[in-house]
């Protein structure tokens, strides 16, 4: 029989250690994201594989919020953050810090997830959209490409935080940390 493990089985470590670790070397753009619960969601997943950073840009809310702690439950405290009132400025700065940037979006020319190959000593950041309008255009033409997430059912579409997780985890995968 498979038994659940205890919290103290898990290996999980404390905040200062989070703090020292090794990060991911990803950080991720909420464009203009209105769901508090789908952003702290995504803390949640940036923490679980210690992601470098989150950019919360436009209308995206930000710590601290009851609503953001109620799917954080305490990342949005530990994964380091940053807001922009536009997600343009948060681009420009990531360009001017060396990142490659990827729009997660359904794009012509657009990479599918499973195909997009990362480099070692690169560092990556992905934009995640509004979950009505999606990412941006004009943040779409200002990135290095467009990862799509190949979909088979009726709906165009996935939730911005599930997006967010399988993004997050395929990047894990890719470099290195699982």
């Amino acid at each position: 029989m498979n038994r659940k493990k205890l919290v103290t089985e898990m290996g999980r470590i404390d905040r200062d250690a989070f703090a020292k670790a090794d990060k991911l070397p990803l950080v991720v753009v909420l464009d203009n994201v209105r769901s508090l619960h789908n952003v702290g969601s995504v803390f949640r997943t940036g923490d679980a594989f210690r992601v470098e950073r989150i950019m919360l840009c436009g209308i995206t809310a930000t710590p601290p919020s009851a609503e953001i702690h109620k799917t954080a439950l305490g990342a949005e405290d530990v994964v380091e953050w940053q807001y922009f009132e536009s997600t343009m400025d948060a681009v420009a700065a990531l360009r001017e810090q060396g990142y490659r940037i990827y729009s997660i979006e359904q794009c012509q020319g657009s990479i599918a997830l499973q195909d997009f190959a990362t480099h070692p000593g690169e560092h990556y950041a992905v934009v995640l959209g509004n979950e009505v309008k999606g990412v941006q255009q004009v943040v779409v033409d200002a990135s290095d490409g467009a990862i799509e997430i190949p979909q088979f059912g009726t709906k165009h579409s996935l939730n911005v935080s599930v997006t967010a997780g399988m993004v997050i985890w395929e990047f894990a995968k890719k470099l290195g940390l699982v």
